[in-house]
């Protein structure tokens, strides 16, 4: 019987080496984590991220929430070491979030400076809770006094007397002890001294400058004219 010749037997593959999973640097156990292949990208940039400390709002709002005075915005770029202008942008975009979130604070800036204060629609709550019902204001004569020397300073103790029409000086005494005026140097024809409304003025009227003051000429009299012959 003749037959084909038959082709002699392959040899069985040899099996694969058998390969751990990849171990995640993250993870203990030696249990890989999805994407722990790409580890050295994501993660390192978090570490960088940690390692450069908050972001230039976060650092903003901490500070600011430990000041009792505004800060103005060149003392916070020195603070941080950022560009003044970006310390700006930075500033007023988190006073729109602020508003536009309808938050019970908002941040303003006010004297020269920035600082958080409570949302105008909030202050009755406010006072109720600070004051415990107890009222602390300015006596008539202390707040005609003040207004004379926010619309006329610098101004001498004896200038304010003649346009209210009455001795000033203990008045004055208690705006000064209030840190609502301060003094502003010496009249150089009499050597009076002279006074005007100071930062903290500024700040509890929440103005950023005098500019904003109310314009006076609505409250005045009918006879403005005769009235400042007689006070000069």
């Amino acid at each position: 019987m003749t037959g084909e010749a038959q082709a002699p037997p392959q040899p069985e593959p040899e099996p694969e080496p058998f390969l751990p999973p990849p171990v995640s640097p993250s993870l203990p156990g030696g249990v890989a984590a999805p994407g722990a292949e790409d580890f050295g990208a994501g993660d390192q940039a978090e570490e960088r991220k940690r390692a450069e400390g908050p972001t230039l709002r976060a650092a903003l709002e901490a500070i600011l929430l430990v000041v009792d005075e505004p800060v103005a915005e060149v003392t916070l770029a020195q603070v941080l070491e950022r560009p003044t202008h970006e310390v700006a942008a930075a500033l007023r975009g988190l006073a729109a979030e602020y508003t536009a979130s309808g938050r019970g604070f908002d941040l303003r800036e006010v004297a020269g400076g920035w600082r958080f204060y409570t949302r105008a629609d909030c202050a009755t709550l406010v006072e109720r809770f600070v004051r415990d019902g107890q009222q602390s204001r300015l006596t008539q004569a202390a707040l005609e006094t003040l207004a004379v020397v926010a619309y006329r300073q610098p101004v001498s103790r004896a200038r304010v007397a003649a346009v209210r029409g009455v001795n000033s000086d203990g008045v004055m005494r208690t705006l000064v002890a209030r840190g609502l005026v301060e003094e502003a140097g010496t009249d150089p024809e009499s050597q009076a001294v002279l006074y005007r409304t100071s930062s903290y003025f500024l700040e509890r009227l929440g103005l950023r400058d005098l500019s904003e003051l109310p314009e006076l000429a609505p409250f005045l009299p009918d006879d403005v004219e005769n009235l400042e012959e007689t006070t000069k």
